[in-house]
C-alpha cells in the first residue's frame, strides 16, 4: 500500500554533494578518456561551485546525438520509450498506439534543442539525488548558466515530489519545466515491520552457498567481472540504451572512495553478483547492479542484491531511492512509487525551442504520468 502522506514531508537537506567526491568525479572524467570508463557516452564533465554548492555540471552537444540518454533527452523521451514499448507485447494495439505516439513527439523533442545543454548536478548515474535548492540558488544557477552557456538548455534531472518537494516549488517559481520522466520507487518508512518478502530474501543470504563479497575485497579480476555482470543484465536483458559502465570506471569510481561494493562468488571463485552503492549525505542509491542470468532465477541473486542495499540504508539511517524498473518486486519490499521529473530552464532560449518546451511539459503532463502510473515504467 502506497504511503505518499508518510514520506512527502517538509523537504530536509538529504544530499550533501561532499566537494571531495565532487572534485574527485570531476576529475576522474578529465584524467580518463570517457568512452574507456561508459562505452556509449559523449560528455565533457567539469566543477560548478555557486552559492556555496558544488555540483558535477556536463556539457552536451546536439551532435553528440545519439548519445547515452543520461546525457541526451532525445535517446530517453524517443530511443528509450520506444524500446520500453517491449513491455506491451501482449497487447499489440495499445503497443502499436503508443508507438505512435512517440513517433508523433519525435519532432517535438527534436525541436526543444535539449540535447544541446548543460546538466547541474549530473554524476551520470541513472538516478542523481538534488540537494536542497531554494529560490535564491536557483536564481543564480539559472543566471550563471544562461550566461556562460547562451544557446544550452539547463537541465537537473532525478527529481521526485517526496524527496524535492521544495526544490520543484523554488525551481517552477523561477521558471523551469517540469518534464515527467519515468516512475520511481523509495524506500525510506524504516519504522514498518518487514514485509514477507523481505524476510525471504533475508533467508535467502542467511542460507546461499554464495560467498558475500565486502567492499575491501575486490580484485582486478573481480573488477573484470562486474562489468560482465552488468551487462548481463542491464545491457543484454534489458536494452543497451542504458549506460555501459566498464571495469576500468567500475575500478576508478571505487578506488577514489565514490562508489561502495558488494556481492557474491562462488566459493574461491568468481563473482556471480554485485551491486554499487552511492552514498550522498543520508541519501542511497544504487546505480550498478549485475548478476549472472544464466544461472536459475530460483538462485535469487537479485533478490539479494537488493536485500543488500536495503539492510545498508535502514542500518545507516538512509533515504533510499530505488529507482526505476521491477515495480511489483520494489512495492512488495515496501517502496512507495512516485514520478520523477526533468527540471528544465530555457527562458534563454529562441521561441521555438520554449514552445516545445512547454509543449512537451503539457503532453507529458496530460498524457506520459497517466501512462507512467497505469504501467508502472
Amino acid at each position: 500500500m502506497n504511503r505518499p502522506s508518510a514520506l512527502a514531508l517538509e523537504q530536509v537537506d538529504r544530499v550533501e554533494n561532499n566537494p571531495r567526491e565532487v572534485e574527485a568525479f570531476v576529475q576522474l572524467f578529465n584524467d580518463v578518456p570517457v568512452r574507456d570508463l561508459v562505452r556509449n557516452l559523449t560528455v565533457a564533465v567539469e566543477a560548478f561551485e555557486i552559492a556555496g554548492r558544488c555540483f558535477p555540471l556536463t556539457l552536451n552537444d546536439r551532435s553528440e546525438a545519439p548519445n547515452c540518454y543520461i546525457c541526451c533527452p532525445s535517446s530517453a523521451y524517443v530511443d528509450y520509450a520506444l524500446d520500453e514499448t517491449r513491455n506491451f507485447v501482449s497487447s499489440p494495439l495499445l503497443q502499436k498506439a503508443i508507438r505512435l505516439l512517440i513517433g508523433l513527439c519525435a519532432p517535438l523533442v527534436s525541436a526543444s534543442g535539449l540535447d544541446h545543454q548543460v546538466q547541474v548536478n549530473n554524476w551520470l548515474y541513472s538516478t542523481n539525488p538534488v540537494p536542497l535548492l531554494d529560490r535564491k540558488t536557483v536564481a543564480a544557477i539559472r543566471d550563471d548558466l544562461k550566461v556562460r552557456f547562451p544557446d544550452r538548455a539547463v537541465l537537473i534531472r532525478s527529481l521526485n515530489e517526496l524527496a524535492d518537494r521544495s526544490t520543484i516549488a523554488a525551481l517552477k517559481a523561477e521558471g523551469f519545466r517540469l518534464l515527467a520522466a519515468r516512475q520511481i520507487y523509495i524506500f525510506a518508512d524504516r519504522g514498518s515491520a518487514m514485509t514477507n518478502d523481505m524476510k525471504r530474501d533475508r533467508k535467502r543470504l542467511r542460507t546461499t552457498p554464495f560467498e558475500e563479497v565486502g567492499d575491501a575485497d575486490f580484485t582486478e579480476a573481480d573488477y573484470a567481472r562486474c562489468e560482465v555482470l552488468y551487462r548481463m543484465l542491464y545491457l543484454d536483458k534489458y536494452t543497451p540504451l542504458n549506460p555501459h559502465y566498464t571495469a576500468r570506471y567500475i575500478s576508478e569510481m571505487h578506488r577514489r572512495g565514490i562508489l561502495r561494493l558488494a556481492g557474491l562468488r562462488r566459493p574461491g571463485g568468481e563473482l556471480v553478483a554485485v551491486t554499487a552503492l552511492s552514498k550522498n549525505g543520508r541519501t542511497l542509491t544504487q546505480p550498478i547492479v549485475g548478476y549472472d542470468t544464466g544461472l536459475p532465477v530460483s538462485e535469487g541473486l537479485y533478490r539479494m542484491m537488493m536485500a543488500l542495499a536495503q539492510d545498508h540504508a535502514a542500518s545507516h539511517g538512509l533515504f533510499f531511492n530505488m529507482s526505476a524498473g521491477a515495480a511489483a518486486f520494489k512495492r512488495l519490499r515496501g517502496a512507495v512509487a512516485t514520478v520523477e521529473y526533468n527540471a528544465i530552464y530555457a527562458g534563454h532560449l529562441p521561441r521555438r525551442q520554449r514552445m516545445a518546451v512547454r509543449i512537451m511539459e503539457f503532453v507529458l503532463a496530460k498524457i506520459g504520468i497517466p501512462l507512467l502510473r497505469r504501467f508502472e515504467l
